[in-house]
């Protein structure tokens, strides 16, 4: 008996001599782990893909859960070491300027490089590239789809669709006219009918949607709806343009309505990106084709949108500084189509149907006028349809016109309280879009040409071309690009991305290191 309780009361203390042991072995081998593998060393495999671009804005907490287990981390997909994504239209800073360097001055005969193509369905919107993945935004047969490929090349990693009714009454095609918003782990696009949703880019996975066009009373314009997106901090900023309700007994409003239509104070609508819910809403205009921008004005963000009416300026974080400038042509079926371009406290606005265009300079908090366009439109001195002008120092290129015959290719000079003088132009008959790198213009036309400028030229002179609609697909033997062509080029990574009426390329304008 004796023994025995002797036995039950030592053994406690053998229990936490072997447990006491351990700790310490254990410990020993973590800090020694450690010292071998820093932390900063564990994940850099991972950490070191996130790219650093301004618009992901909170680095990825890898020691927090996943939504779920098949929730990928966000990691980018490029092999290509240098070069910046290209999230939204515009590029990075709403201006189509790339600060990638060492593109090809001189072209092979055959043009550049084509890394792959892919059909796409109908839409007038190009795609965006962001974390090595490519996101194209088109309808096909009754429903509008997001896919999403492998930017370098091409392999398909998910779609997105959703059901859409919708006919251009015109003639036009029947797609999207917006392109993708790419911002932190989330891909919005905004259809023609007015859908705004909100998918994660990884998964595929519909995240939220808004029928903003019925939730606002949006009278159908022209064309359907087509103004991209912006993001600005926790904000989804988007032009809406409703109308007030027609009463009990009457339909949905119709293009027919778009005449007499008046504005309920929803011109632009910001929404919580993670959740869609209006936050506030600004401005008493409807809406037009124009991307709104974001841009500094005395050293303050603000958010820039040429409405159906005019030009809007308002600060993004709460919709308040409101400032109005009536721009419009008086023909009914005229609209505002490219994006405002801001500098030095500077707007220069454009259209193409009568009035051409006009320098703003914000002052004091408002708006006043520094010189418009005024005689007939071929005195004007740039006429943009639904291109942006492109500003190089204080010089303008684009394609000026409203239809090809009437359309040429030109650069205009600014001066401050004086009309601008034309450096040069040239009637090409082609309207075109593009964007600046590397201290050149590349210039994308409607009927697929690609031509390369040098902004330091006095005059017309084409460095380079590329003419996409004489070659072919080697899978299909289809036309590499079909008219039109009316969608900005994209450039991320060395990789030009263009889009015709039905297909998009993957051009290598920067070769690889």
């Amino acid at each position: 008996m004796l023994a025995s309780k002797k036995n039950i009361t030592t053994r406690p203390k053998h229990i936490l001599l072997w447990l006491s042991l351990g700790l310490v072995l254990a410990i020993g081998s973590l800090t020694a782990y450690q010292a071998y593998f820093p932390t900063s060393q564990m994940f850099s495999d991972v950490a070191t893909d996130l790219p650093e671009f301004g618009y992901y804005a909170v680095p990825y907490d890898f020691d927090k859960p996943a939504d779920s287990e098949t929730t990928p981390k966000p990691t980018s997909l490029w092999t290509r070491t240098t070069g910046e994504d290209w999230p939204r239209m515009l590029g990075v800073h709403y201006d189509s300027k790339s600060s990638e360097t060492g593109i090809l001055k001189e072209w092979p005969k055959e043009g550049l490089k084509v890394l792959w193509s892919k059909k796409t369905g109908t839409g007038y919107g190009n795609g965006v590239a962001a974390l090595g993945r490519w996101f194209q935004f088109d309808r096909h047969g009754d429903v509008e789809r997001l896919t999403c490929y492998v930017a370098e090349t091409g392999e398909e990693l998910w779609k997105w669709e959703a059901k859409v009714v919708y006919r251009d009454e015109y003639g036009y095609n029947d797609g999207p006219r917006a392109s993708p918003l790419v911002d932190e782990k989330n891909v919005y696009v905004y259809g023609v009918t007015g859908r705004l949703a909100c998918i994660d880019i990884f998964t595929g996975k519909e995240l939220w949607k808004r029928e903003l066009s019925k939730d606002y009373g949006v009278v159908p314009n022209f064309f359907g709806v087509g103004a991209t997106p912006l993001v600005y901090g926790d904000l989804l900023i988007t032009m809406v343009g409703g109308s007030p309700a027609q009463g009990f007994l009457k339909s949905e409003p119709s293009i027919n309505d778009l005449p007499n239509a008046k504005p309920n104070g929803t011109g632009m609508v910001a929404l919580d990106k993670k959740t869609g819910k209006e936050i506030y809403r600004v401005g008493n205009y409807l809406s037009s084709y124009s991307a709104p921008v974001i841009a500094s004005l005395s050293g303050e963000d603000y958010c820039v949108s040429l409405m159906r009416e005019g030009l809007l300026v308002f600060r993004p974080k709460d919709g308040t500084g409101e400032s109005f400038y009536p721009w419009r042509a008086a023909m009914l079926e005229s609209v505002n189509a490219a994006s405002p371009v801001v500098f030095d406290n500077k707007i220069f606005i454009s259209e193409a149907y009568e009035i051409g265009s006009a320098l703003l300079e914000w002052k004091d908090n408002a708006l006043s006028l520094l010189w418009k366009d005024s005689g007939s439109r071929s005195s004007h001195a740039m006429r943009t349809h639904w291109n942006t002008p492109l500003l190089h120092k204080n010089r303008l290129y684009a394609s000026s016109g409203r239809n090809p015959p009437d359309t040429d290719i030109r650069c205009i000079e600014l001066t401050e309280e004086m009309p601008p003088k034309i450096v040069w132009s040239h009637r090409n008959r082609d309207r075109g879009t593009g964007l600046l790198v590397d201290d050149h213009w590349l210039w994308l036309g409607e009927f697929g040409k690609l031509h390369l400028y040098s902004l330091s030229d006095n005059e017309w002179k084409i460095l380079a071309d590329m003419d996409l609609q004489s070659l072919t697909d080697p899978a299909s033997q289809e036309p590499l690009i079909e008219p039109p062509s009316w969608a900005p080029p994209v450039l991320s990574h060395g990789l030009l991305f263009v889009r015709g009426a039905n297909r998009v390329v993957c051009l290598e304008l920067i070769p690889q290191k």
